[in-house]
């Protein structure tokens, strides 16, 4: 059986110096090569997979136990830092350490899907979170919130970044548009009808 080829790592020209760091891109590569090989080893048979998954798990206690000790040494500026980075801030949610409540973390999830929503002509934005569920405002191009398919894939989109930045919560729903007021209604014969002249005119 042939091993699965490593991903680099990029170094500095020359090949001298610590390596340079990964971009979001890589980042994603990595993460998704990691599910792909846990999900590998959890279902493969024989007490050596379940020993790897231990290995795992335990590793990430340690690292969860480093990302507190940082916390513990950070003050609110760097804190604040650390939980807007998109990998750390996944990394303090995972080990339930971050510092930002649930409704801050879903808002700061909406708006990075909102340009690309308004890049289709629609727009999105938190309208707040009852308990375990955000609710959002979405409209999408053409029609308003939860039209058809038109929406499906959007709302799907926004679903799993608020889901993935505030586990905490169990549901995201769709607040609808808020309807437009109807015209009041004005009887025809008042339109036709002259108004009064001031009294004592002639």
């Amino acid at each position: 059986m042939t091993e699965p080829a490593s991903m680099p790592v990029s170094r500095p020209p020359g090949g001298a110096g610590p390596a340079l760091r990964l971009d979001d891109g890589e980042v994603a590569a990595r993460v998704a090569r990691i599910d792909e090989l846990l999900e590998k080893v959890q279902t493969a048979p024989g007490p050596m997979a379940r020993t790897a998954v231990d290995a795992v798990r335990t590793l990430t206690e340690v690292y969860g136990e480093a990302l507190a000790r940082v916390l513990d040494h950070a003050d609110a500026v760097l804190a604040g830092r650390l939980a807007e980075d998109e990998l750390l801030g996944h990394l303090l949610v995972l080990h339930d350490l971050h510092p930002e409540p649930p409704e801050r973390r879903a808002a700061r999830a909406v708006e990075r899907l909102r340009p690309a929503v308004r890049e289709r002509g629609g727009d999105v934005a938190l309208d707040g979170v009852e308990g375990p569920v955000a609710r959002v405002r979405l409209r999408t191009a053409g029609c308003g919130s939860g039209c058809g398919s038109a929406s499906s894939g959007v709302e799907e989109a926004v679903r799993e970044a608020v889901l993935a930045a505030a586990p905490e919560l169990t549901a995201v729903e769709t607040v609808p548009e808020a309807a437009s007021r109807p015209p009041a209604f004005v009887p025809v014969d008042s339109l036709l009808r002259r108004p009064a002249g001031p009294q004592g005119a002639t």
